[in-house]
């Protein structure tokens, strides 16, 4: 890894998990660390809970837009987290992958979103002392 790793987070409409995870990994690592999040199949727009669940601790991640997971995407980080969600990523040795399973937040009431947003908020800082040693 260079000395700024890059984050790909990953699930199918990119929307929820893989948005709050990231919103998370640039709060926690500031700009010690590149963050990215793809999907196989994006969505039109962040899921408005999951946008409310990230401002109740002060992360706005609104202005960000589902992307396409592409191949160069995939290639061009570090380490890739998928979230549980069966997504299918190029594999490249050297790489680091991990699969987080986690609840899809997908029409889930905002406490069972908050349980996720802070399920997440764990296992990115796991990952940020990983990406400091």
């Amino acid at each position: 890894m260079s000395s700024k790793p890059t984050v790909l987070f990953v699930c199918v409409h990119n929307a929820g998990r893989s948005q709050m995870a990231a919103g998370w990994l640039r709060h926690l690592a500031g700009d010690t660390v590149e963050v990215r999040s793809a999907g196989s199949e994006p969505a039109n727009e962040i899921n408005p809970v999951a946008v409310e669940a990230m401002r109740e601790v002060g992360i706005d991640i609104i202005g960000q837009i589902p992307a396409k997971l592409t191949w160069d995407t995939a290639e061009a980080s570090d380490v890739i987290i998928t979230m549980g969600c069966g997504d299918a990523c190029p594999i490249f040795p050297g790489k680091r992958y991990e699969d987080w399973k986690l609840t899809d937040p997908a029409g889930r009431p905002l406490a069972v979103v908050r349980q996720v947003r802070d399920d997440i908020r764990a296992r990115v800082q796991k990952l940020v002392d990983t990406l400091r040693t």
